[in-house]
């Protein structure tokens, strides 16, 4: 028995990834395991591969023509290897071990059971013939009526079945005329195939090669089918091309049925510094709008032997209406800008640098020629720091040209030294710091009257100290812990009205914005202050396993002076605190996880924002996620997801998200999953919101799942599994 072990040939008859066992108690091994009642007697022969014979009887012959012949039950022994029949002949001239009568073979993951069988040497093969076999890494079975293996490992199957269905429904199965499985090239060739789902054919191949080990081979992929909402129905031939092992493309033929033929292409590379993908989608001519579109992106990273690296990012489309016509999501239909970059970047302990050239491409025609963003050519960071054990000194520093077709362009110089003197304690730490912010301009496109080469230097300094405290909880198993820090900064006014605004935002307050020292995001302005901040943080921690089962955490600002310094448009702030913020996160079951986010100002200004999500879970496969959101005069949103059995063989999943302040509802889908022991069937319907304007689409999709094997249909799995939090599309 010098074969190969069965297990990954037989396991990989299909090209796709198999399932791991069946939740639903799909038994598809054939009967019980080896076992003889009868007392053994045991021989060794001359064979190359030591093989022991126990049997019964024995009979052997011995002089010019010696053979042996076993009876009363038959086992044949090496290593994890085991076979048995009723009768068994060794023949020493063709090196060769005939077995008859309920012949059975089995490995750690194999089982065979034939009519007869030979184990030939020197012809360095195994063969059964009327051959039935399962295996359990996959609950897969079927039969043959040639079952043969040679020395190489070279599998040969003639009149085949395959599935992994229970041996008393066969749902689905694939019917062959051949299969050879090579596994030392790691391909399988099959002739006259034929996939049958509940008794009617509904694939048929002629011939098909395919991989049965991690290599990678060319071929057809899956197909996908169903509906492109405002486009149609549509329909995907993927086709893989390995071109080489580090080089590797897929072509996808899509057809829409309102817009026509679209491909769509994607192509990988792999060398030891490099690797990248190239995609470019190209629809000829829309049936709708009598154009051609299409969609280029490339995406490249080097990493050198020197500590640099680099990246480089390029996407373009056709037109504005791209993404929202052929993207297939609001994710995807919401994009307004694309980014387009060359960076290198190096990284050490103590300096980074960066330099890149960055451009986008806007595709929202609501955005003005002066809202666009502006380019940077170039942009040079640099982030040095030299500690020496008592005081810290660090160095940030920024030369950027800002360039745009319409509005103030020019370059931008920012150097920020700083010193720091961090003192820290097992439960305290104590950072006195100060900075210098120098910026200066060198301005193109000014209005009459403005300087072209403005500066501002602001000196910044700051004091952050915090306490952690602990303390044993009563069960003792679990720790409480306070942590209070405290962040003063002062930096005095500059008047900085006369500088332009190229980068800089007000960004939303948050735990990280409250102990950050320039309230603006953005070098164009550093904010007048004299503040303290506030905050304290508690959590509750499992001993045992260090996991965090409750942080909360509160903090506010408080302002000692109105600030003058703001973005053009906007009052100066005159509010003495800042709004309170507040976060918690905790188990508050074992099996249930709350989220809450808050943020509410002083007096009559009431709540910011707000948010706050619960899932409970109390297995694998049942999954509830309510969530809220709140901006004030912005949005307020419900959002409502699940995956429910409601049988053994059912599941209903869904989403609803509404939207409160526009009264509708921005996406809602709702479907059905159902699940035997060997196959599954998604089905679900979608409407929600596909472009910046509020245009509604609808779809449905429907996905077959046949375990072991494939799926078809529409990709349903990738939009459960984006809506509902925690969902997992490998079946149970």
């Amino acid at each position: 028995m010098s074969a190969k072990p069965l297990i990954p040939v037989f396991s990989l008859l299909i090209a796709t990834a198999a399932y791991s066992a069946d939740p639903l108690s799909c038994e598809t091994s054939l009967d019980r395991a080896i076992e003889i009642d009868s007392p053994l007697r045991t021989i060794v022969l001359d064979n190359p591969e030591t093989i022991q014979f126990e049997a019964g009887h024995i009979e052997a012959q011995l002089g010019d023509n010696p053979s042996a012949i076993l009876s009363g039950g038959v086992l044949l022994r090496r290593d994890d290897k085991i076979a048995g029949a009723d009768t068994a002949r060794y023949d020493p001239e063709q090196r060769a071990i005939f077995l008859e009568g309920g012949v059975r073979y089995e490995d750690p993951g194999t089982r065979i059971r034939s009519d007869a069988a030979e184990f030939g040497y020197d012809a360095g093969r195994i063969r059964f013939t009327g051959a039935e076999f399962s295996m359990g890494s996959n609950n897969a079975r079927g039969a043959a009526e040639l079952l043969e293996i040679n020395q190489a490992g070279t599998l040969t199957l003639g009149g085949v079945r395959y599935t992994t269905c229970p041996r008393d429904s066969e749902d689905w199965l694939l019917l062959g005329k051949s299969i050879k499985l090579d596994t030392g090239e790691g391909v399988g060739t099959a002739r006259d195939m034929k996939l049958r789902f509940r008794g009617v054919t509904v694939l048929y191949l002629p011939y098909l090669t395919f991989p049965i080990s991690d290599a990678r081979k060319s071929g057809l992929l899956t197909p996908e089918v169903g509906s492109a909402g405002r486009s149609g129905n549509q329909i995907r031939l993927p086709i893989y091309w390995n071109i080489a092992p580090n080089y590797d493309a897929t072509i996808t033929p899509r057809l829409l049925t309102t817009r026509g033929l679209q491909l769509e292409t994607q192509f990988r590379y792999l060398t030891r510094r490099n690797d990248g993908t190239i995609t470019a989608d190209y629809l000829s001519n829309d049936s709708i709008l009598d154009e051609s579109r299409s969609h280029l992106r490339f995406e490249h990273n080097t990493l050198f032997d020197n500590g640099w690296r680099n990246r480089v990012r390029f996407r373009e489309v056709s037109d504005d209406q791209y993404f929202e016509d052929l993207g297939g999501s609001l994710s995807i239909s919401s994009i307004t800008h694309l980014d387009r970059h060359v960076r290198f970047d190096y990284y050490t302990e103590r300096l980074s640098l960066l330099a890149q050239l960055q451009d986008f491409q806007t595709i929202d025609a609501a955005i003005l020629p002066e809202e666009e963003p502006y380019r940077r050519l170039p942009q040079l960071l640099v982030n040095a720091n030299w500690p020496s054990g008592i005081v810290d000194l660090a160095f940030d520093g920024e030369l950027v040209n800002f360039d745009r077709d319409a509005g103030v362009t020019g370059w931008r110089f920012n150097a920020a030294p700083s010193v720091s003197i961090p003192m820290s304690r097992p439960g305290w730490f104590v950072t006195p710091a100060v900075t210098l912010d120098y910026t200066r301009y060198q301005l193109s496109d000014t209005q009459a009257g403005e300087a072209t080469e403005p500066t501002r230097s602001v000196p910044i300094s700051s004091l952050d100290t915090g306490l952690v405290l602990e303390r044993a909880m009563a069960n003792a198993d679990r720790i409480q812990t306070i942590e209070p820090r405290l962040l003063y900064v002062n930096i005095p006014y500059r008047d900085q009205d006369g500088l332009p605004v190229f980068d800089t935002i007000t960004p939303d307050l948050n735990l990280v914005q409250l102990y950050r020292k320039n309230r603006f995001l953005g070098g164009d302005r550093v904010g007048d202050t004299e503040q303290l901040s506030v905050g304290v943080t508690s959590r509750i921690l499992d001993v045992a396993s260090g996991r965090e089962l409750m942080t909360a955490t509160v903090g506010q600002t408080r302002y000692f002076d109105d600030r003058q310094v703001a973005l053009p448009g906007m009052a100066a702030s005159t509010f003495e605190t800042s709004d309170y913020i507040a976060e918690l996160s905790f188990l508050l079951l074992r099996n249930v996880n709350f989220d809450f986010g808050h943020q509410w100002g002083t007096g009559e200004n009431g709540t910011t924002q707000s948010e706050a999500r619960l899932q409970y879970r109390p297995a694998n496969d049942k999954i509830l996620n309510l969530a809220y959101r709140f901006r004030r005069d912005s949005l307020e949103q419900g959002d409502l997801s699940w995956s429910w059995p409601v049988s053994q063989q059912w599941n209903f999943v869904g989403r609803y998200n509404f939207s409160f302040r526009d009264q509708e509802v921005l996406e809602q889908f709702f479907g059905l999953e159902y699940e035997s022991c060997c196959w599954g069937l998604r089905l679900v319907s979608r409407r929600h919101i596909s472009t910046r304007d509020g245009t509604r689409d609808s779809s449905f999709g429907l996905q077959l799942v046949l375990k072991g094997m494939t799926s078809v249909g529409t990709a349903a799995d990738k939009l459960l599994e984006r809506g509902i939090l925690g969902y997992s599309a490998d079946l149970r």
